[in-house]
């Protein structure tokens, strides 16, 4: 590893231990922990991580993958982001398909997957009750976000997995005005990303078949399109 990308590496693990110790917001802290005690039924021998969740993957990524939050029985128990739900299955198989991961499925964090050139995070790191974070813990999230962007230096596209992340991630790089989120929908940045839009593959978008696998695909197809393509000299 070439020492930019070890002092990368560094910088992310040193903000992922903050992000890990973090209880800015005592709803979300109350709700990750309840849910580690009072588990779904089919996971009541596991050990839930019941902590904020950080972002993971390869820090030279040029690709960056924003979901909404943690789920309370995915991420908030495998201790990994889109880990251990049906969302992440999706997610996971697709990032496979394009490459960008060396499974197609994610367990446990430490479970062997690695991402190429990929970086998976949320815009929010704890499960927030119903799915609904409110505006002010997206805002104590945000600076989270704002220093893994700098580090991430050679990121230049940014999945956004539902209309939580694209404004997370719109407002976050001065989009003004947001044009309307749809699928497949490319949004160019003033510091030079593209965002490349795509409906959450959350369980009411696949079971109802809003969101279909060919769908993500051409999502994630795009996105190394577009990160292959050399950046307009300034």
């Amino acid at each position: 590893m070439a020492p930019r990308a070890k002092s990368a590496a560094s910088a992310l693990a040193a903000l992922r231990a903050e992000i890990v110790d973090c209880r800015a917001c005592p709803r979300l802290v109350a709700w990750r922990e309840l849910v580690a005690i009072d588990k779904r039924a089919s996971y009541r021998d596991d050990v839930y991580w019941g902590r904020p969740i950080s972002g993971f993957g390869d820090p030279a990524a040029s690709i960056i993958v924003l979901g909404l939050a943690p789920a309370a029985h995915g991420a908030n128990r495998t201790g990994r982001v889109f880990t251990g739900d049906r969302s992440g299955d999706w997610l996971f198989r697709a990032m496979h398909r394009a490459g960008l991961a060396n499974r197609p499925e994610a367990v446990w964090a430490g479970d062997g997957l690695a991402l190429t050139d990929a970086w998976v995070t949320a815009a929010v790191r704890c499960a927030p009750p119903g799915n609904k974070p409110e505006t002010s813990e997206r805002d104590n999230c945000r600076p989270f976000l704002q220093r893994e962007l700098a580090l991430l230096t050679h990121a230049r596209v940014v999945v956004c997995l539902g209309a939580f992340a694209y404004e997370a991630a719109c407002s976050e790089l001065a989009v003004r005005p947001r044009p309307k989120f749809g699928h497949l929908v490319e949004v160019p940045t003033p510091g030079g990303y593209t965002l490349v839009c795509s409906f959450h593959p959350s369980q009411q978008n696949t079971f109802t078949g809003r969101l279909t696998e060919p769908m993500l695909d051409a999502v994630f197809t795009r996105a190394v399109q577009l990160a292959a393509v050399d950046p307009v000299p300034s």
